[in-house]
């Protein structure tokens, strides 16, 4: 966790905004921000069953210090009516639509939330003067190969060309995190309860791993950081095979109850990679005062062109023109690399 100090700076006694309050990451940070008592915590989310358990928890810990708002973050008036109201000065935005394989037979919903929602955000967070703005990316904006991914990278690249001194907007590219929602742990769990068969990927896939507990302390730490903004990733060590977590999780099951579970290899779903990375191949790396966190050294799209292709995509997702809301993610994120599965969706499709 970061030094209290710099916390009290940013949290301590402010109003904080948090999107996706109600998600695995979400609904974390939000027990963790409530302890370091603001002076109000907004918490937004489109789901409400989410919203609802989180809520009700927060009630428990710290009666009347925190607001819940049903909503989505594409939704201009709902925001601008927050920030009337409760005048956040710090945003924690952890709202995305992050299954890769749903997502890439979701496609504009995907977009709609991950890239327009999230300039949505942070353009009415400038124009409120919120001081600090922190967007939970993903290592699958890195070279992305599905259109979570690129989605992401597009976030990634509204915030860089948006910071300046008095509103710093900063990402930080978060890895799988053990016990999300829908991550691997659970799942394979699930399975062996079942009697299997446990089904991997792909023999050779690995994958970066943090706990939910990490996952919080980074995203943090980094808005604490008086770095001025940018896009942030974590220090980490080699990356873990999911066969090997797998067979473990298996052995594990064995030694309690003496059963042997099945495993079987189904293949890569659309959009996955064989490995996820945390810097692109233009992209470098620097130290910041904090070990535990590298500040990425990466391109600026120029503020001017990035607002005509942003005003484009929204035209292609309201249109819903699959061909042409790739093709301008494509002009915006030159390493994305739809699938096959993508491209044949848009052959008469407008999923």
């Amino acid at each position: 966790m970061p030094p209290r100090n710099a916390l009290d700076n940013i949290v301590v006694g402010r109003s904080i905004l948090l999107t996706g309050a109600g998600g695995s990451i979400g609904s974390a940070l939000a027990k963790t921000i409530i302890r370091l008592e603001p002076r109000c915590l907004i918490l937004l989310d489109n789901s409400e069953r989410n919203l609802n358990e989180i809520d009700l928890e927060l009630a428990q810990m710290n009666g009347n210090s925190h607001v819940s708002v049903l909503g989505d973050i594409c939704d201009a008036k709902l925001l601008s009516q927050l920030f009337r109201r409760y005048h956040p000065e710090v945003v924690y935005h952890a709202a995305a639509f992050k299954h890769v394989p749903l997502m890439e037979h979701n496609p504009f919903a995907a977009v709609r939330n991950n890239a327009l929602g999230t300039a949505n955000l942070a353009s009415i967070s400038q124009c409120e003067g919120v001081a600090k703005f922190v967007l939970v990316s993903t290592d699958k904006a890195v070279n992305p190969i599905s259109i979570m991914g690129a989605s992401k990278r597009v976030a990634e690249l509204v915030l860089l060309s948006l910071n300046n001194p008095k509103n710093q907007m900063t990402a930080v590219r978060l890895v799988n995190v053990l016990g999300s929602q829908g991550s691997v742990v659970p799942r394979f769990l699930a399975q062996i309860s079942r009697g299997g068969p446990v089904t991997v990927t792909h023999p050779d896939a690995t994958r970066y791993f943090v706990t939910t507990g990490e996952a919080v302390e980074l995203i943090l730490l980094v808005s604490g950081l008086e770095e001025g903004g940018g896009i942030f990733v974590p220090q980490l060590g080699a990356p873990v095979k999911i066969l090997d977590l797998a067979l473990e999780l298996i052995a594990h099951a064995r030694s309690q109850t003496g059963t042997v579970t099945p495993l079987t290899f189904t293949g890569l779903r659309s959009g996955d990679k064989i490995s996820e990375e945390l810097l692109a191949g233009d992209e470098s790396a620097a130290p910041t005062v904090d070990r535990r966190v590298l500040r990425v050294k990466t391109k600026v799209f120029p503020a001017d062109a990035l607002e005509l292709y942003m005003q484009d995509l929204a035209r292609r997702v309201e249109q819903r023109n699959l061909a042409s809301m790739i093709e301008t993610l494509c002009q915006i994120v030159p390493d994305y690399r739809p699938t096959e599965c993508l491209y044949a969706s848009t052959q008469g499709s407008s999923a």
